[in-house]
């Protein structure tokens, strides 16, 4: 059977998916007014007969399954099916994470931003009891969000119980006890937010702050990035010391325990930091200043892009890099050597590409003399994994957690915090309790929930498949995660088939990774089959190739493969407008077109 040459398209944004059920007539309406559309002059519609048989089997397989109840369902039209699953319940389940860190006493801190507080990022402890109501730290006049590299990431950082942040309004840096509503400014106040922090340690030899800084008063277009000192006295404010400079972009300084070694990454135009980049590693003189540095890792004999440094208590510096296999494994410097050697080796991803400061991909939960038991997550054919990694014996013992996505990774004491997600399971705070060895994990409690609420519509959920098929760039296989139409109370008829949206993810180092995401249940749920294409292969590898530039039109080839497959439509956007773009999401995300097509 083929798809009709009458297919339809919608142009909307994926945000903008989520719209009422009244919407989809509109939708259908654009069939005859695609001259409409924006950037209409520029879109090529090419419809073909194609057969997509295995598309429908799959949609009518996983709806039999799932139908246990059969006889008692409503018979409706895909596509018209009613749905708890509303525009308000979706836009609801939009808070997110900016970073975790443990104090003192072993208590849990993150960063949520909250859209009732028209998306105010606060700064929460974890309760003092088990059942405890988490407690704000981050009193109600700030919010704690850096502008850093534009993207941000990791704001604040905690040690004891005094809490270092960058506030969203000033980008001040800002000293605040926990308990105490009365944040003090560590830097000067410039004006505005033209000075900029993110991704600081605390250096406990010279009571200051170690942080990346852009400074953007010379320039907005190209800011100066630094790494700086900055005194934790608030009695005397000055202007923080530089001890790097001299690279486009800084981030991961890490000071080791003792306070004598920096550790930080390094990487210039014009490369991205998965293309090149380097680790040095700074020896700090007695006045504080850095008298002798040398490259770790990334030097001009060997292209590599490592990242994420970390010193263990034993003073050793791990890392993470993709030499010689081009996926990012652990792996740790020898310092009298000055040689980079692998921890443990695996044709999968122990990080993932920098755009947002702070990321932690790894923890140590033992250090001794003999070795060290580091706690680590990793993604291997499109999920992720959570493992415990012995060094001295080079054996990895991967975790039973119920995510399959994990993205962040947080030592705490006698557990492990995990931020993560599964196609059931809204993008949450995990806590992993751990055996004696600290190999097995004997418990896991959810501390945060993005969405709580979510998990009242989990009968109406539609489970993703993981699908595969060939790709037109070099010969390489495309992904994508099938989600078929379900919805409990209704079915269509066995004669009928679904239509299609197909979405692509944004960014050419992003991917899908087929966790629970209410705007895409929107549509299943009211009758309607999704395809999420998640292109192929390494982050590493493949997908900085995501993107071909060519006659003044952009070309997704693993996009175009999914349509080809499944619609056999190209779409085309002129290069004209796009150097009108300041980022590259923003060219995606306008590229995510859904592909209305109605199966016949």
């Amino acid at each position: 059977m083929a798809i009709s040459t009458a297919t339809s398209i919608a142009w909307h944004s994926s945000k903008q998916a989520a719209a009422s059920s009244s919407s989809l007539s509109a939708i259908f309406a654009l069939r005859s007014n695609l001259n409409k559309l924006p950037f209409s002059s520029s879109i090529s519609i090419f419809p073909r007969h194609f057969l997509c048989t295995s598309v429908r089997t799959m949609a009518m397989a996983s709806t039999a399954k799932t139908n246990t109840t059969k006889d008692q369902k409503i018979t409706a039209p895909y596509g018209s099916w009613s749905s708890p699953i509303t525009a308000d319940a979706v836009s609801g389940a939009a808070s997110r994470l900016g970073g975790l860190a443990v104090d003192g006493r072993g208590r849990l801190l993150w960063v949520e931003s909250r859209p009732k507080e028209a998306g105010r990022t606060v700064l929460v402890r974890e309760g003092e009891k088990i059942g405890d109501e988490p407690i704000d730290v981050t009193p109600p006049d700030f919010a704690v969000r850096t502008t850093a590299q534009e993207y941000g990431g990791q704001a604040f950082s905690v040690s004891g119980d005094t809490v270092v942040f960058s506030n969203y309004k000033d980008q001040r840096l800002y000293k605040q006890l926990i308990g105490d509503s009365f944040p003090v400014p560590l830097t000067p106040d410039y004006g505005g937010p033209v000075v900029r922090f993110a991704d600081g340690v605390f250096d406990s030899r010279f009571n200051s702050y170690i942080t990346v800084m852009e400074d953007h008063r010379e320039s907005t277009l190209n800011p100066i990035a630094t790494i700086v000192s900055v005194k934790l006295d608030n009695e005397n404010i000055q202007d923080p010391k530089v001890l790097v400079s001299g690279s486009d972009f800084y981030a991961f300084p890490r000071m080791d325990l003792k306070g004598e070694r920096l550790a930080w990454v390094e990487w210039s135009h014009p490369n991205m930091h998965w293309d090149r980049a380097e680790i040095w590693v700074g020896y700090i003189s007695e006045d504080g200043d850095i008298y002798k540095k040398i490259c770790v890792c990334g030097n001009s004999a060997l292209i590599e892009s490592p990242t994420e440094p970390k010193w263990s208590s034993r003073g050793e510096l791990f890392l993470i890099t993709d030499r010689n296999t081009g996926f990012w494994n652990l792996h740790k410097w020898v310092e009298n050597r000055n040689e980079v050697v692998p921890v443990y080796s695996l044709l999968a991803e122990f990080s993932m590409p920098l755009w947002v400061f702070g990321t932690s991909s790894y923890d140590f939960i033992q250090s001794d003399e003999e070795y060290n038991l580091v706690a680590c997550c990793y993604r291997q054919n499109g999920r992720s994994y959570l493992g415990i990694i012995d060094d001295a014996q080079k054996l990895l013992s991967v975790l039973d957690v119920p995510f399959t996505d994990i993205s962040t990774i947080i030592a705490g004491h006698g557990c492990l915090y995990i931020e993560g997600a599964s196609s059931t399971q809204p993008l949450a705070i995990g806590k992993v309790r751990l055996d004696d060895n600290k190999l097995v994990a004997v418990g896991f409690s959810i501390i945060w929930s993005s969405s709580v609420e979510s998990t009242e519509y989990k009968s109406y959920f539609s489970v993703p498949e993981l699908i595969k098929f060939p790709s037109e760039f070099h010969g390489q296989y495309t992904y994508a995660y099938f989600y078929p139409p379900f919805n409990p109370i209704y079915e269509a008829s066995p004669e009928e088939k679904p239509p299609l949206v197909l979405k692509t993810h944004g960014g050419p180092t992003s991917e899908s990774r087929g966790t629970l995401n209410l705007n895409i249940q929107y549509w299943t749920s009211r009758g309607w089959a999704f395809v999420d294409v998640n292109y192929g292969g390494s982050t590493v590898i493949l997908y900085k190739c995501d993107l071909k530039v060519t006659e003044g039109n952009i070309v997704k080839d693993f996009w175009d493969s999914g349509a080809l497959w499944m619609l056999m439509t190209v779409v085309t956007v002129p290069t004209s407008w796009l150097k009108t773009e300041k980022s590259m999401e923003s060219v995606y995300a306008l590229l995510e077109v859904l592909l209305v097509a109605t199966l016949h």
